[in-house]
This record gives structure tokens, C-alpha cells and sequence, in this order.
């Protein structure tokens, strides 16, 4: 029977679903037929895998009607990794390689004119939808093969050209051929923890000690001062605060960095919290993710378990900026389209710095200043109250003296240092969250915090009083407690007291002076 079946995996999202590839050889008018719902590079994988298959030594039905189908024909399939199983279950049905000797296996690749097995994107999602399926081995282009073993209970095989293919197939000898190159990585907002040392941030102790408070929490940030008073420089800083993603965490965002082509080359598992710092400029769709066909996640997804950082944050569009007010609460984003619905995580921490107005003067009395007063409400009105509720911390900078910066030099502490006692904090977070599905403070649901760890009333008496003065929101009182559950955290305490409501309390005043 000239009809040859293999598998592959089709990506929705960072989803993987198995997918048959069929091949048929009918007899009639030469031709070749792809169904089965694929976009257009997906299309044009007829003449790689024909002249792929006749480059390398190997017979194409020439004379035959091959018709290939990928099912289930309701799923859309996309992109160039279907071209090494479509080639295959071409080779299966003209009987080129034993029947039978792809079952069990998933193949992904693209393949170059002359048969070489290129790199493709998602292969860590597509292994890991292959063994959620049971499929115990799959073959994978060789530059993707050390990302396909993060997956465990996958025998993984590096495939680095048809001509390697066929051989393992007919238990051939394999030929001798050249390394592949390694994966082409798509540009992406990176900062190299070497050399940026917090100690560098001199005439800024309430702010160094703010950064701390957010890496051991979790909180998000916002940072308002003029030019130069040193926000971009923390924000850069605050990832080398953040302990080393664990297995599962540095799993997911790999997988993110996968699909969106970004894993570094010879380093196929983030072990580091990301960090993306993406230009004011940007769109909704670059922030959230989306595409007219091919889904990708955005900047914000390449943040997942890492640092966002929103420098000039009154210049993004509006619509930008309100796009991430879901993403805070649920710490994924679901992008819509009419062919498909996926979803991407994005739970990472927000960190906007601001001028205080358009000429970025108005600080200490505005001394300076050459904006009118509409303008600068304006200005910081672009920054919504409900995008301002879901912010943690919020502090005034204010320009650092000659006398701060000689001061601040003699007792300013390292990133090390501060590491240390942001670790210590996590790992008392997470020993009273164990159990549950949040990792820091910062990720508690504020009924959840005051369910199951209550605080007397002579502690949040603050944080009552202003709800009810309506200086506070719900939201806001909610985060004004799990700022005050780190503040205890990092002094060594078990439960917060007054004091800490009062400092987390202080660290809201800056949305009251915006608005």
C-alpha cells in the first residue's frame, strides 16, 4: 500500500498538539496536494522536501499524485517544522525506508534545499506536548537536540540532515557530515548582571531599600523623579537582586523563549529571571503578544518570572499601558483571534519609571520647572488610576547632592549582600505558602491573605482607616498587606505589625500625589 504515516506537533501558544502525517502515492496526473489547514510556510514545504528528498540520493515519486494529509484538518498548522516527518512519510510510502520504523516517534525540522535538518522554533513546547502524548522518542534537528532533553522521559535523537535520517532508518552507517549552525535568536532586551552592582546607585538609600523590598516580594514598582536621579540605572539592577529560577519556573520560561525564537545559543534553559525593557514606541501587540496568523507572545511573555521595566512610562500609548492591567492580576495573557485562541504566561514584575513632568522638574517645589500645570496633568494622567491601583510600591526620587552621593558611599551595600537577604526573605514566603500555588507575596490573593493569615486589628488599623476614608481602594489595601508581610520577611519576623502596615502605607503616597 503506497501510503506512509508519521507524526508530528502543531503549536497554538506555547501548546503543542500530536498531529498525523499521511502521505498517499495515487495513481493519475502528477502532482502534489498538502491539506489539512496549513498557512502559507507551511505551503511552500512541496518544493523544500521534493528537492530535499532528490538532493539527497533518494527517490521522489515524480510520476505519482502525492497527496499529504495533516490531521485532525481542524487544527491549524504553521510554520517549516512539519517539512522532516512530511519528508519521511513521502520516504515511507515509495518504500525508501522500512514501514513502520517512525512509529513511536515524533520528527521535527525544516529542511534546506539540500537536505540539511535546520533549526526550528517551539521545540521544547512540541517535545513536551510528545511525551504528555506517550510518544517515547522523537527526532529533533541536532542544534535543537540539548533543548529537546530538558524534557524528560523523551529519548531524543539530533538529526542533522535527510541524509542522517535515512540512514538511521535503514540501520545504515551515518555519513560523515558538519556540525549544524547554531539557531538563529530573534533580537530581545537583555541585561548582563555582570558589572551592574546596586552598590553603583550612591545618594538613593530609600530607593535601593524600595528594590529590595519589590525583589523579595515580588511588587511591583514605580519610580517617579527627574533625569538622572538614577531609575533606569535600579530597574537594571533589580534582576541580579532575584534568586535563580527553579526547574519548573526556568521550564516555563524556556518554553516561552522557544516559541518566540529568543533562547540564547548554547544555553537552551533560562536559568535567570528574564528582563525586557521594550521601547516606548511599542504596540499592543508587541507588549501582549498576537499576529494576523501566526500567534507569538510579547515582550510581556519573554518577562514571565522576570522584570518588565517601563522606562518613561507617560509615553507609551495609552492602550498599551492598559493592556497590562490583566495580565497583573492573572499573570497570563489570552490573545484572541478568529482562527484561534491561546493563551501565554506573563506573570512577572512591572517596574515604570516616570518623569515628573514633560520637562521632568517638578520635584522638590518645582524649582525649574517650564511646564504649565495643565501640562503636567497631562502628563501623569496618561498613567490610569486603575493601572496606579495595581502597583505596589511607589516612590518620589529626588536628585541626589554632593552630600548624599559622599554620604551614601560609606555604608551603600552590594547586589550581593542584598541578594542574600531577599533570599532569605523568599524562603520564609515560601515556607508559609507551601501548599498553595503562590510563590511570593506579591502573587497572594488579598481575601486568601486575610482568610488564612489574619492580622489583629490594632495592626491594620492604618490600612483600614484609609479604606475607609477612601484614600485606599480594596485592591490597594490588599497590596498594602502583602507589602507588609515582605517588610516582616525580610526583618526575620512571623507576622507583620503595625509599623510594617505604616511603611508599606508610605510606599502608596506617590498615586494620592499623581492624582
Amino acid at each position: 500500500m503506497p501510503l506512509g504515516r508519521t507524526r508530528a506537533v502543531a503549536l497554538v501558544g506555547v501548546q503543542g498538539h500530536i498531529v498525523e502525517v499521511e502521505a498517499d502515492l495515487g495513481q493519475g496526473v502528477p502532482s502534489y496536494a498538502l491539506v489539512g489547514l496549513p498557512d502559507a510556510s507551511l505551503s511552500e514545504s512541496r518544493d523544500r522536501v521534493r528537492a530535499a528528498v532528490v538532493n539527497s540520493g533518494q527517490p521522489w515519486p515524480a510520476t505519482r499524485r502525492v497527496t499529504v494529509n495533516l490531521s485532525p484538518a481542524s487544527l491549524p498548522k504553521r510554520g517549516s517544522a512539519f517539512d522532516l516527518a512530511i519528508a519521511a512519510a513521502v520516504l515511507t510510502a515509495e518504500d525508501a525506508v522500512p514501514r513502520g520504523v517512525f512509529d513511536g516517534a515524533v520528527l521535527i525540522g525544516e529542511l534546506g534545499l539540500d537536505g540539511r535538518v535546520r533549526a526550528v522554533r517551539g521545540v521544547l513546547p512540541a517535545v513536551a506536548a510528545a511525551a504528555t502524548a506517550g510518544v517515547p522518542s522523537v527526532l529533533v534537528p541536532a542544534a535543537n537536540a540539548a533543548e529537546a532533553a530538558l524534557v524528560p522521559g523523551v529519548r531524543v535523537t539530533g538529526v542533522r540532515s535527510l541524509r542522517h535520517l535515512v540512514a538511521l532508518a535503514r540501520s545504515e552507517e551515518v555519513p560523515d557530515e558538519p556540525e549544524p549552525d547554531a539557531p538563529p535568536v530573534d533580537g530581545a532586551d537583555a541585561v548582563d548582571e555582570a558589572g551592574l552592582d546596586l552598590s553603583d546607585v550612591l545618594g538613593q538609600g530609600t530607593a535601593r531599600y524600595a528594590l529590595e523590598v519589590a525583589a523579595a516580594g515580588g511588587h511591583h514598582l514605580l519610580m517617579l523623579g527627574p533625569p538622572g536621579a538614577g531609575k533606569t540605572m535600579l530597574a537594571e539592577r533589580l534582576p541580579g537582586l532575584l534568586p535563580s529560577l527553579d526547574t519548573p519556573a526556568a521550564l516555563e520560561v524556556s518554553t516561552v523563549h522557544s516559541v518566540a525564537g529568543t533562547l540564547p545559543p548554547g544555553a537552551p534553559l533560562v536559568t535567570r529571571p528574564p528582563f525586557q525593557a521594550p521601547h516606548h514606541t511599542a504596540s499592543v501587540p508587541a507588549i501582549v503578544g498576537g499576529g494576523s496568523t501566526h500567534l507569538r507572545p510579547g515582550v510581556a511573555s519573554l518577562a514571565h518570572r522576570g522584570v518588565l521595566f517601563l522606562d518613561e512610562a507617560p509615553e507609551f500609548a495609552p492602550g498599551v499601558l492598559d493592556a497590562l492591567r490583566q495580565p497583573l492580576e492573572s499573570g497570563e495573557i489570552t490573545v484572541a483571534r478568529l482562527a484561534a485562541q491561546v493563551r501565554f504566561p506573563a506573570r512577572f514584575q512591572l517596574v515604570l519609571a516616570a518623569n515628573p513632568c514633560p520637562c521632568g522638574l517638578a520635584v522638590d517645589k518645582g524649582v525649574g520647572c517650564r511646564c504649565a500645570p495643565m501640562a503636567k496633568v497631562r502628563y501623569l494622567g496618561r498613567l490610569s488610576g486603575p493601572l496606579l491601583d495595581r502597583v505596589d510600591l511607589s516612590l518620589t526620587m529626588l536628585p541626589a547632592s554632593r552630600a548624599d552621593l559622599r554620604d551614601d558611599s560609606r555604608h551603600v551595600e552590594g547586589t550581593a549582600v542584598v541578594a542574600a537577604r531577599v533570599l532569605a526573605a523568599r524562603e520564609r514566603a515560601a515556607n508559609r505558602l507551601a501548599g498553595t500555588p503562590w510563590r511570593v507575596n506579591g502573587e497572594v490573593p488579598g481575601h486568601v491573605l486575610r482568610r488564612r493569615w489574619p492580622l489583629p486589628w490594632s495592626v491594620v488599623a492604618g490600612a483600614e482607616q484609609e479604606l475607609e476614608r477612601g484614600r485606599l481602594t480594596a485592591r490597594g489595601a490588599d497590596r498594602v498587606l502583602r507589602v507588609a508581610w515582605t517588610l516582616a520577611d525580610l526583618a526575620g519576623r512571623d507576622r507583620p505589625d503595625s509599623g510594617d502596615v505604616q511603611v508599606a502605607l508610605q510606599f502608596r503616597g506617590v498615586q494620592r500625589w499623581a492624582a
